[in-house]
């Protein structure tokens, strides 16, 4: 009998893009060093060879020991990207080839970004390459050089900030990135209209107070997980503005732009953005606080004494800062390009080019980070009441659901016929690529995307004007992003047309995968979506696993709004293998006001409650039918039978107990092709230990017994996780014993139990990942909880359904209400041939708490035969009591 279907898991390394036909590969230790030039010459007898035959007497020459003053030949390169343009911009209206734009290996330093325009395009057929042959960097960062120990803190280092840096948000290590000094709130805090009342005046004694910011992250709190955020996809920060023996005061608008989100006047709870709570929940407690020299205390942190001009940073075991490479994001943007809609950027290429070391500081600024959804936000001072409400409320800005867009580091807009090929988006700030409104005819091809604070990838916008069309997103490996931001997606698609998202491997990431569409939210108050000029896109052949890492409600791919005008020009999803999810969600979403999607063809496992979801009513008439939707030929776990819901349609779907179940052919051609399939054994940065878990929960598990709970890492630190470890501390904060678990085994239990506690004693918790290098540093640490006796069994599940093939069936069940006195950590299935299948993982934690169904599927079944089905729950407890249904498979 097969074992319950399982994730498979493939390792995601660490990688660097180039394809196999680029030239010179990166270096896997970090950015090469600048000015670094082959043997024999700037650019190499081979890049020259290689180059050659391609080269136009217009080609112009770079290197980072080049003179701007030269005329920029090979043998005469100019210096700075800059210069670069300008060569090109007086040759660009008599073109006869391709001129390319060739950079020598190197770092190419930027404080402010490289501007293009109409002038900068290709003309005459032919087309401006910016070539860095997988050897060039483009950088927004500073090197900080001169560290020296700080006598009065073992361990810690300080050095002078360098030139033009005046603020930033990250700091990174021979290409790892370190984090910002952070830790737990070391008050008691009280919420008042203007910040917070503390218990003591703790806060008011720091140093540069006005330069911490407070997060506000989100949990289960059947785990002893307070729920702090602006719903469960979001991470809100908000910076203190000041703090005044126990008056703390934060900073405006992004404390009223989180707290005071108006509210429908007849709807109690619902807000007119309609997306998640109109105040911090939790009673407005932060999580954490961050960015506060009292709080470096770990391995791997840092802080920025801005008022003092000097960096401090904490070095990991084996780091050497005397020789290291610490880079200090000074840029905010490192291509800014687009031009007019009358007059645009057209036909460039970027080719083997790095982008690397850019910041956003926004988030630093008074107006936060008041995340709505996908890294979007509200801003301004009357965001909360006006911006994207529209007709909604007086005053509402249009279209509705029109919030700020998170910018990117490399940003284009107003664009024609734009390539990104063999690229890396690394060590950024804010999103890596964003190919705005007006963008069309775009590729992105044979790329990186990692260690990415916010969204990996922007296409299109949300406020109503030109929409991104005809863009291609194919081959390209997104992973361990968001590191920042941890709402943000590995790409995000909103108002646009005839694009293709094809063939892409998104894995590891906090949130979801991909997010498609906009504005359906209207439905939740039985209004139509948001009209939008989307229609016929498409989402296919892509393979996503390890997502929601962090965060919930959300999917592999999410889509809400109107995909088109029928089903004809609707979206499609097809052919994706979508597997491993973490959080709480469904592996295709079709969310609020979905519309004309068609969910075909796709393989689909290993997801909290649902496959594909769910069933909205069509309010753009008055028959309550369902939103269109065509979910057919699936190979999934859910099990639904074939039906027609008012327009929901339903048919073809195969149950599968194991993925070798679906076709070969599908699993195959997911992901990338074989030609780009290089991409995966490529790392960047130097190997590190593992990022810390987050979101530890604890329950009681009996008398002296502690279950724990926690989201594991999913920036690996470019070698595989080992293991993890929980460390048990007593009220002094102490150390009490620790506990290990493989992490497989993490994957599928989700959960580890810890015996021999006082049970008159409060503990916490705090949990770190160890791979191949070594442990990294712990989480922030679990609320207190007291390991008192489970005795009260829960009651039995409800609902149990049976949904039968010849050979397999999906056994549905709703968790029990009433668990007892210990948290539900599994199930267990018995079923009438003898079996016993016990059920773990991340979903029997997470749905009972939230309503949510559950299912497995089970194999090896024969057909036309009658099977009876059992379901308990279990708890700390022990065993509850079951519920039964029984079936017949189908005759084969």
């Amino acid at each position: 009998m097969p074992a319950p279907l399982r994730p498979v898991r493939r390792r995601a390394a660490a990688v660097l893009a180039v394809l196999a036909a680029t030239a010179t590969a990166l270096t896997t230790t970090g950015i090469p060093a600048a000015g670094a030039a082959g043997a024999t010459g700037l650019f190499g007898a081979e890049h020259r060879a290689a180059s050659s035959a391609a080269s136009s007497a217009a080609d112009v020459y770079l290197s980072p020991d080049g003179d701007d003053h030269a005329s920029g030949t090979a043998e005469q390169p100019v210096r700075t990207l800059e210069h670069a343009r300008d060569l090109v911009r007086a040759r660009t209206g008599h073109l006869t080839a391709d001129l390319t734009v060739h950079l020598a290996p190197g770092t190419y330093r930027q404080s402010e970004p490289l501007v293009l325009d109409a002038r900068d395009s290709g003309g005459n057929g032919h087309r401006v390459v910016w070539d860095g042959a997988g050897s060039a960097v483009v950088s927004g960062g500073r090197q900080v050089t001169g560290w020296q120990q700080v006598a009065a803190r073992p361990g810690l280092w300080a050095a002078p900030a360098p030139s033009g840096l005046a603020d930033t948000r990250q700091l990174y290590v021979d290409g790892v990135r370190a984090q910002r000094a952070r830790g737990e709130v070391p008050v008691d805090l009280t919420v008042t209209s203007t910040g917070y009342t503390a218990s003591a005046g703790t806060l008011a004694t720091w140093r540069n107070i006005g330069d911490a910011e407070f997060v506000y992250t989100s949990g289960e709190t059947l785990w002893n997980i307070a729920r702090n955020g602006l719903g469960q996809w979001t991470e809100p920060r908000c910076p203190i503005a000041s703090a005044t023996g126990t008056t703390i005061t934060m900073a405006q608008p992004c404390w009223d732009n989180s707290n005071k989100r108006v509210e429908f006047p007849d709807i109690p709870g619902r807000t007119v953005s309609m997306v998640g709570p109109g105040k911090l929940t939790n009673s407005g407690h932060a999580s954490y606080v961050e960015n506060a020299y009292e709080l470096l205390d770990q391995p791997g942190e840092w802080y920025f004494d801005r008022s003092a001009h000097t960096v401090y940073y904490l070095p990991r075991p084996g780091e050497d800062l005397r020789n290291a490479d610490v880079e200090a994001p000074v840029a905010q943007k490192l291509i800014d390009g687009g031009g007019t809609a009358a007059a645009p950027l057209h036909d460039v290429t970027f080719r083997g080019l790095q982008f690397s070391y850019a910041t956003w500081l926004t988030p630093s600024s008074p107006g936060g980070f008041s995340e709505i959804q996908a890294g979007y936000t509200i801003t301004g001072p009357t965001g909360w009441a006006t911006q994207g409400l529209c007709h909604f409320v007086a005053g509402g800005t249009c279209p509705f659901a029109s919030w700020t867009k998170m910018p990117g580091n490399v940003s284009l807009a107003h664009s024609r016929s734009i390539d990104f090929t063999s690229d890396v988006f690394a060590h950024l700030g804010a999103a890596g690529l964003e190919l705005g409104t007006g963008t069309k005819d775009a590729r992105v091809s044979g790329g990186i995307f990692t260690d990415i604070s916010g969204n990996g990838m922007e296409i299109g916008g949300v406020d109503g004007t030109e929409p991104a069309s005809g863009v291609q997103v194919t081959d390209n490996h997104l992973y361990a992003l968001p590191r920042e931001f941890h709402g943000g997606v590995a790409i995000v698609n909103g108002y646009t047309q005839h694009n293709t998202i094809a063939h892409n491997q998104i894995d590891h990431v906090g949130y979801s995968a991909i997010s498609m569409g906009w504005g359906g939210w209207p439905d939740k108050i039985g209004s139509p979506a948001t009209p939008n000029p989307s229609h016929d896109n498409a989402v296919r052949d892509n393979l996503i696993f390890d997502y929601m890492q962090m965060l919930d409600d959300g999917g592999g791919i999410y889509t809400q709004g109107l995909t088109g005008t029928s089903m004809a020009d609707g979206e499609k999803v097809t052919g994706n293998v979508i597997h491993g999810q973490w959080g709480l969600g469904k592996s295709v979403y079709t969310d609020n006001g979905c519309t004309y999607e068609t969910v075909q063809g796709n393989v689909l496992y290993g997801a909290a409650y649902a496959n594909v979801a769910s069933r909205h009513t069509d309010y753009r008439d008055a028959l309550g039918n369902s939103d269109p939707t065509l979910v057919k030929d699936n190979w999934w776990e859910e099990g639904s039978g074939d039906s027609d819901n008012k327009g929901l349609v339903t048919t073809g779907n195969h149950i599968i107990a194991a993925p070798s179940d679906a076709p070969a052919a599908i699993l195959g051609n997911a992901g990338l092709e074989p030609a780009y399939r290089g991409l995966l054994d490529r790392r960047i940065g130097a190997l590190a230990v593992p990022e810390a878990p987050s979101r530890v929960g604890t329950a009681t598990a009996g008398a002296g017994a502690l279950q724990v709970t926690f989201n594991p890492t999913f920036a690996d630190g470019g070698s595989p996780l080992l293991s993890y470890t929980a460390h048990v501390l007593d009220a002094a904060g102490h150390q009490v014993t620790t506990a290990d678990i493989s992490a497989a085994d993490f994957t599928d239990r989700a959960h580890l139990r810890i015996a021999g506690l006082d049970a008159g004693q409060a503990y916490t918790v705090t949990v770190t990942a160890t791979n191949a290098q070594g442990a990294g540093a712990p989480s922030l640490t679990s609320a207190p909880v007291k390991p008192g006796p489970a005795t009260v069994l829960p009651a039995a599940p409800s609902g149990a359904k049976l949904r039968t093939s010849a050979h397999a069936a999906t056994v549905a069940w709703t968790p029990p209400t009433a668990i007892g006195d210990s948290a539900v950590v599994g199930y267990r299935i018995t079923v009438s041939d003898g079996r016993t299948i016990d059920v773990t993982g991340r979903d029997a934690l997470v749905t009972q708490p939230s309503g949510k169904g559950m299912f497995r599927v089970i194999g090896g079944l024969a057909p036309g035969t009658a099977y009876t089905v059992t379901i308990a729950a279990v708890t700390g407890a022990g065993t509850g009591p079951e519920v039964k249904v029984t079936a017949t498979t189908p005759a084969a």
